[in-house]
């Protein structure tokens, strides 16, 4: 990858994490080259393809940027409705969850075996479901077998991109295809709520007391709390002030290994899931709530690495706290930081979100990582920082030539996105790039948000020769 395209890359994903996405969902019955095309578009092999139907099972997400344009596309199994396969059924119930949450719905055919039952099963769904639909031939590998597709027109469709997968025939029309149908852009968090209310998403695992903070925070029974996992389904916003924070509090259900999702086919809790998510790309603050008398867990791991992947400033409340020995509240928070060390920047409160203990540090500690998530450092403030780092520290000669560090600048916040000018950035070396993150953390803060840096190569200017006479 070039110096420009980790630059281009690295402002994608800022964009990208910055606000709610579209989604777009791809469909069709087994082996019609459904996650083959899923890859194309998302430019990379994200989704096992093989010739086997009903390889795809569980439903696979990706972030993709395309024509000025920022969504999430999902990859569904084979729809086969008919089937008295229970694996088969439960897929065709998550197909049409993910339809019922779609913006637009890509619809693969296949341009060689022509229109089927489940074809038209699917057809029947998608029209009932009122959603923008782009259907695709697939496997249209020459134009003998794109004039063989025009057989799929008798499904009662009004327009058809042929497509091939394999060798990326039509993708331009297929990508024009769904920009054209993508809602408007929602405008990002930061533009949504005044400046002085917190967006804040409380995610984790089912029954780690999510309900319950949300509750104390309020002061009063705001959302459902039972023992039972699963009692919230839909994410709940309610506002709450307190220590002087004023915050829109999002309640969310429970996210559990996909795995769990997938074998107990519950389509109810995928939606779920899947607005957790989006709440989570809408929030400023992520608080993530651990289970204290269960621990760590990796599953807990990976709900904060989606937030981070998001760019969100995050806070782990480690709950129930009255519920253990007392003895053991170090070793917990030890254990937590062991597990989380792939993001030693995050803030670990204790708490008891049902006698009340602790939440106050919970609040405040909200409020500092979101005054960090919107921090600005003036460019004076960092290049004189920046003159101290390169005096004890200077980047490693790479072979015969030193790289330069000449200037660095913050050029967005929320989160932080660092961009610094060098004269061959592509040898700067992935641990400096860290140890120059951690000593901005050092100096100016940033505590639970994820900081970005850009390294860019500041050309020199040619001048033109001076004309002799």
């Amino acid at each position: 990858m070039t110096t420009e395209e980790r630059e281009e890359q690295v402002l994608v994903d800022r964009r990208v994490a910055a606000r709610p996405k579209a989604l777009v969902a791809i469909v069709g019955r087994p082996n019609v080259g459904k996650s083959t095309i899923f890859n194309r578009l998302v430019g990379r092999r994200e989704a096992i393809v093989h010739d086997e139907p009903g390889v795809t099972r569980d439903r696979h997400y990706a972030a993709v940027h395309s024509l000025g344009r920022d969504y999430t596309i999902v990859d569904t199994g084979g729809f086969d409705p008919e089937s008295d396969d229970p694996m088969r059924q439960g897929i065709a119930r998550q197909v049409q969850v993910a339809v019922a949450e779609a913006d637009v719905v890509v619809c693969v055919l296949d341009a060689i075996q022509g229109p089927l039952d489940a074809d038209r099963q699917a057809v029947k769904l998608l029209r009932k479901s009122g959603r923008p639909v782009i259907f695709v031939a697939n496997k249209a590998d020459s134009a003998r077998t794109e004039l063989e597709s025009t057989e799929l027109y008798r499904l009662g469709l009004e327009s058809l991109v042929a497509v091939s997968a394999l060798h990326g025939r039509g993708f331009s029309e297929l990508e024009d295809a769904i920009v054209s149908k993508l809602p408007p852009e929602e405008p990002s968090a930061a533009e949504q709520a005044p400046e002085d209310l917190v967006r804040v998403a409380i995610v984790g695992r089912p029954n780690a007391g999510k309900s319950s903070l949300v509750n104390r925070l309020c002061g009063e029974d705001r959302v459902l709390v039972d023992d039972r996992p699963g009692t919230t389904r839909d994410p709940v916003d309610t506002i709450a002030e307190r220590d002087g924070v004023r915050m829109r509090l999002v309640d969310t259900a429970g996210i559990r290994r996909r795995s769990k999702v997938v074998k107990e086919h519950s389509a109810v809790e995928v939606v779920s899931v899947l607005r957790a998510m989006k709440s989570m790309e809408g929030a400023d603050v992520v608080v993530l709530m651990s289970d204290a008398t269960v621990g760590m867990t990796e599953q807990d791991a990976k709900i904060l690495g989606m937030a981070v992947d998001r760019g969100r400033a995050v806070v782990v409340v480690l709950n129930k706290m009255d519920a253990v020995d007392a003895s053991t509240h170090k070793k917990l928070e030890e254990d937590a930081r062991e597990k989380l060390s792939f993001a030693p920047w995050t803030p670990i409160v204790r708490c008891s979100a049902k006698t009340g203990r602790g939440v106050n540090n919970v609040v405040r500690k909200i409020g500092e990582v979101y005054e960090s998530f919107r921090k600005r450092v003036p460019t004076g403030a960092l290049n004189r920082f920046f003159e101290e780092v390169l005096d004890t520290h200077p980047p490693p000669t790479q072979g015969a030539k030193a790289p330069r560090i000449y200037f660095v600048t913050q050029a967005e916040s929320s989160p932080p996105l660092f961009v610094v000018m060098s004269n061959m950035p592509e040898a700067i070396h992935f641990s400096y790039q860290r140890y120059v993150a951690n000593q901005i953390r050092k100096r100016f803060g940033f505590e639970g948000v994820p900081v970005k840096i850009a390294y860019r190569e500041r050309r020199k200017i040619k001048l033109a020769p001076k004309k002799r006479g």
